[in-house]
């Protein structure tokens, strides 16, 4: 017997897979070779948030400023109300009242208005480090976190597909973070454990049509069974992603420039995620060649 369905996706198959390879390569390539571009959280610096009173003042002018101080890498972002500008610096040891007090005069006299200097922060060195670490370390533990539950969940063939799909979106989405030289700070980490859950989420969904797929169309072989799962939970895939691209698409537009990095990453997350649960989880079976029969094996020996 065999199902009809809408869409042959396991034609499409290799050439996803092709450009899969080939977008993992170039992001371990990028990530090795030109790095990632680490805010003051990982790097260590001096952030600053300042208010000024006239409305003619830009960006351009805040930058060029500062510039002028040699404080090393210089940020510049506008933040919440108009007039409102978040200041991120290179230089690490920012406890001298007197480098306060030039900076203060420096930028009022360069600006010509009134400069209110609400906020200074320092993050040294050690502290970014540690933060680095366990950023590291969190992303890690959400990966094998999800191993360990698929393979409760699942038979092992299974839990092989979901962490190389998990491991190909969050590769490419720091590939692309390194190619735009995007800043990673602690907002992007927790945007990269957000996509590990979607990511799983969506291909549990499929696995699990997959598998009940299986008992139920037991004569037919992997690639059918994968197309007839994929199309059926087709609807479902395609309107969650839609919805949450809605919902981060308006915080990219109208959520301002802090929100702007860690909402970026996730359109990309959803994105790539939603592609990898059916070009990269669902090819891995078929390559295992998991079967009705082995599925019932793996039971016999569990």
């Amino acid at each position: 017997m065999k199902k009809q369905y809408i869409f042959n996706f396991v034609s499409k198959f290799k050439l996803a897979n092709s450009i899969s390879l080939f977008l993992m390569l170039a992001s371990i390539i990028l990530v090795l070779f030109k790095g990632l571009n680490f805010g003051i959280d990982f790097k260590g610096g001096t952030l600053m948030e300042l208010r000024v009173a006239s409305d003619n003042v830009s960006i351009g002018d805040i930058r060029s400023s500062f510039s002028k101080l040699n404080l090393g890498d210089l940020n510049v972002k506008e933040f919440g109300k108009k007039g409102d500008y978040l200041i991120k610096f290179e230089m690490k040891e920012f406890n001298d009242q007197m480098n306060l007090k030039i900076i203060k005069e420096t930028v009022t006299n360069n600006l010509n208005t009134e400069v209110n200097f609400r906020r200074i922060e320092n993050v040294g060195p050690k502290v970014s480090t540690e933060l680095l670490n366990s950023g590291i370390l969190a992303i890690s533990l959400a990966l094998g976190a999800m191993l360990f539950y698929i393979w409760i969940r699942f038979e092992w063939q299974f839990s092989l597909g979901s962490i190389t799909a998990i491991f190909h979106d969050v590769l490419i989405t720091l590939g692309i973070f390194s190619l735009l030289s995007l800043e990673v700070n602690l907002s992007i980490v927790a945007a990269v454990l957000t996509i590990v859950g979607y990511s799983m989420n969506d291909t549990v969904v499929i696995y699990d049509r997959i598998r009940e797929n299986l008992s139920k169309f037991s004569s037919l072989n992997i690639s059918e069974i994968s197309n007839i799962s994929i199309n059926e939970t087709l609807s479902r895939t395609v309107i969650t992603s839609v919805t949450t691209l809605l919902a981060l698409f308006s915080i990219f537009l109208l959520g301002g420039s802090i929100l702007k990095g860690f909402s970026f990453a996730m359109i990309v997350g959803v994105i790539i995620g939603t592609y990898s649960s059916i070009f990269v989880a669902a090819p891995i079976l078929k390559y295992l060649n998991v079967s009705y029969k082995t599925i019932e094996k793996e039971k016999e020996k569990n």
